[in-house]
């Protein structure tokens, strides 16, 4: 799915055709007057954003501060799940690892809600990415990110938790909060499940050491949330497991993106190396 393909889903769902794109990843996000329209990749991801409205409305519900649902239900259109939320004011100042760090406190306070949430998969995409991408990545990288993934989806099935575990954002990183007038705001649900608290806090940890988060910037977060998930045993397993999500992600990318796939090889190298400081880059 490319952008022109989500303009046609959104034509087809009876919204504007001519909607601002905000990002392109896993879904298209479009900015269309007082709402946000996400269209997902494909039929595979409806009942993932069935669940992302659900969690929006238990969050209102519970006080927290994150994106609200426009529309109760998801639409499918053409394959493609269709969901609507309230836009949001305009960012005061960006979002920093503080931040992110109190929502988390909060997030990390809740029991369960009514509904399930599933266990945080997060190898879970890894062979639907890998499929994407097809020939555009060399098969050997394929089937080396495939073994990975085997690999630390049996340790971590070993692993103790230091946390209570419990709901956890599933992508917690600054890039998912908001700061309007009336403060940060959480956004992104679409990966919320029930597990390993440890799940949210390592995402900073790899941010420290892959994608250039500054020192005294991951200490802002330590201090905030209150605790350092690099004390605990198990962090170097779920580290792992991200960096191997974190490099099939970009593989669904490298059909029709050159830099995607310069960076998927780039990440793919350094896991094989070892290097575990090797720089990773956005594309």
């Amino acid at each position: 799915m490319d952008e022109v393909r989500a303009r046609e889903v959104l034509q087809a769902a009876g919204l504007p055709g001519d909607a601002a794109l905000l990002a392109l990843g896993e879904n298209a996000v479009f900015g269309a007057g007082e709402v946000v329209v996400k269209v997902g990749r494909d039929t595979e991801l409806l009942a993932r954003a069935e669940r992302e409205l659900a969690v929006g409305a238990w969050l209102a519900g519970a006080g927290v501060p994150a994106v609200r649902p426009a529309e109760a239900k998801a639409r499918l259109v053409e394959g493609h799940p269709v969901t609507l939320w309230h836009r949001l004011p305009a960012a005061v100042r960006a979002a920093d690892p503080a931040d992110l760090a109190v929502l988390l406190r909060q997030v990390h306070a809740l029991s369960s809600p009514s509904f399930t949430l599933p266990a945080r998969e997060l190898l879970g995409g890894v062979e639907r990415w890998l499929r994407l991408a097809g020939d555009a990545i060399d098969p050997a990288d394929a089937a080396y990110l495939r073994e990975r993934r085997d690999g630390f989806a049996s340790a971590a099935s070993a692993l103790t938790p230091h946390l209570t575990p419990g709901p956890v954002h599933g992508d917690a990183l600054p890039r998912n909060v908001h700061v309007g007038p009336d403060g940060p705001v959480l956004m992104d649900l679409e990966t919320f499940s029930s597990d390993f608290r440890e799940h949210d806090l390592v995402v900073m940890a790899l941010s420290r050491d892959r994608y250039g988060l500054a020192p005294e910037a991951y200490e802002s977060f330590t201090r905030a949330y209150g605790w350092d998930v690099r004390e605990w045993e198990g962090c170097g397993v779920l580290r792992g497991a991200r960096e191997t999500a974190s490099c099939a992600w970009v593989a669904q990318h490298a059909p029709t993106n050159a830099a995607a796939r310069e960076e998927f090889a780039r990440r793919v190298a350094s896991l094989r190396d070892g290097e575990d400081g090797v720089r990773w880059y956005s594309f």
